[in-house]
Parts: C-alpha cells; sequence; structure tokens
C-alpha cells in the first residue's frame, strides 16, 4: 500500500462516522483526496526547464449538508488532505510558491454528493499563519518538510527526483552529459534523508566539488559546483516555502 493510499485510507477511517451516515449522496474524503490530485495535475504549470508551478491554495465548494459535516470535523480533515497534496506534489517534482491551504466552503446552489475545488497559487512572504475563512473556524496550512534538489547543467535545469542519479557520456545515463573529457558513467549523484552525495564511479578524468577531487564521495550543499572534464555544474536545493526562491 503506498503513502497516498494508507493517508486516503487513514482520512476514510477518521471520519466515516461523519460523512456516511444518512441515505442521500454525500461527498467522501477520499472523493476530495482524489480531485485534489486531479487538480494539482491539471493546474501545473511548466514555467522552465525542470520547473512545474503547482497550485497551493483550494476552495472545497460543498452543498449544505456535506458542508455540516465538514465543519464538524474541520480542521483536522483539512490538514490529512493538506498532506495528500504535498505527497502528490512530491511524487510529480512539483514547485509550490507558498504553504498549502484548503477550506471547505458552502456553496447554497450545490446539490448534496456534488463538489467543486477551485484552486490558485498564492506567494506568500513569510510564513502563513492559519487564516480565518468566513465559512470555517481555520483554513489549515501545511509547508512542505523537505527542498528540492536540483542540477544547473549549461543553462538547463533537471530535478533530481530518484535517489540516484548517473551522469555521464553513454546515452544510457540518466543525464547525459555531451563532453569528450567525461566518462561513459562518469558520476552519480546520491539523496537521502537530507544530504546529497557526488560519488565518482572511477572516471577517466576524475570529478570535483568546489575545485577539489572526489576520492570516493563528497558530499554537496546548495551552491556546490560540480566539474566533469570541461563541465560545470552547479547542485541547487530549492526551497518550497513561503517566500523561498528556486
Amino acid at each position: 500500500m503506498g503513502l497516498l493510499d494508507k493517508v486516503e485510507r487513514g482520512i476514510e477511517k477518521a471520519v466515516r462516522g461523519v460523512f456516511s451516515t444518512g441515505s442521500r449522496a454525500q461527498v467522501e474524503p477520499v472523493e476530495i483526496a482524489s480531485h485534489l490530485r486531479r487538480e494539482v495535475d491539471n493546474k501545473a504549470l511548466t514555467i522552465a526547464a525542470g520547473r512545474t508551478l503547482a497550485p497551493n491554495v483550494f476552495d472545497v465548494l460543498l452543498s449544505d449538508d456535506d458542508f455540516q459535516r465538514a465543519q464538524e470535523w474541520g480542521t483536522p480533515l483539512a490538514e490529512e488532505l493538506c498532506d495528500v497534496v504535498i505527497n502528490h506534489v512530491r511524487s510529480q517534482g512539483y514547485t509550490l510558491q507558498g504553504p498549502v491551504r484548503i477550506s471547505f466552503r458552502l456553496d447554497d446552489e450545490r446539490r448534496a454528493g456534488d463538489f467543486e475545488i477551485a484552486s490558485r497559487t498564492e506567494k506568500t512572504s513569510a510564513p502563513a499563519q492559519p487564516g480565518a475563512s468566513a465559512h470555517m473556524p481555520a483554513a489549515p496550512t501545511r509547508q512542505p518538510a523537505r527542498r528540492q534538489p536540483v542540477l544547473d547543467i549549461d543553462g538547463q535545469r533537471y530535478s533530481l527526483n530518484a535517489p540516484s542519479i548517473v551522469l555521464g557520456r553513454s546515452s544510457e545515463a540518466d543525464i547525459l552529459i555531451d563532453d569528450t573529457g567525461v566518462s561513459r558513467r562518469h558520476l552519480e549523484i546520491r539523496t537521502g534523508q537530507g544530504t546529497a552525495q557526488a560519488v565518482d564511479l572511477g572516471s577517466t578524468n576524475g570529478s570535483y566539488v568546489n575545485g577539489h577531487k572526489i576520492v570516493g564521495s563528497s558530499e554537496l550543499t546548495d551552491g556546490s559546483t560540480i566539474t566533469m572534464g570541461r563541465t560545470k555544474i552547479v547542485f541547487r536545493l530549492l526551497s518550497a516555502s513561503p517566500g523561498g526562491r528556486p
């Protein structure tokens, strides 16, 4: 069972008593979670190579009956749904301009069991606080816990979405480097648990981080410069928190 499946299973179990009573059609939390992921994908906008901007503010428009049930559970449900969005953003390698915020709102003209999600991108210059809503006591916010590692190579940006990325002159490398001074499998970038390392794969001409030759492996930090052959690569950590600049 994947992480999102576990989250959705937890949501469904937690609010079953709130959303599963009565005989008329009702909105289920797992439906909202599914529609949120779809909304993120539909509204994601590619603004540069390797950088796709996703919405971070969502309004869930509900009928009177469904809104009353959502209001009974309130913040805990919204927080779980925030986590659904954040996990989906991470899995797809999207970028956020601010914290994720979800609000439940009443739509008097909507029928029971019918709902709509409106989304937008909001960039904040300071950490956002839970915002007061005219229709809910609070609109919870959640911020991504990690920063996205990327490589800037000759004006192109590559997002490192796997724990191991191989660079080299071979077409079988994850990132192809067109440089005769680069070996077919020259360098590996390993990321995970908040750390990043550059590992030379026995290259002919060696690899360097900030001018120092890699012996075994070398730790990477935001702004580290990797040199292999005539190619210079900048390792970056893009902040997804409010006010962060990629």
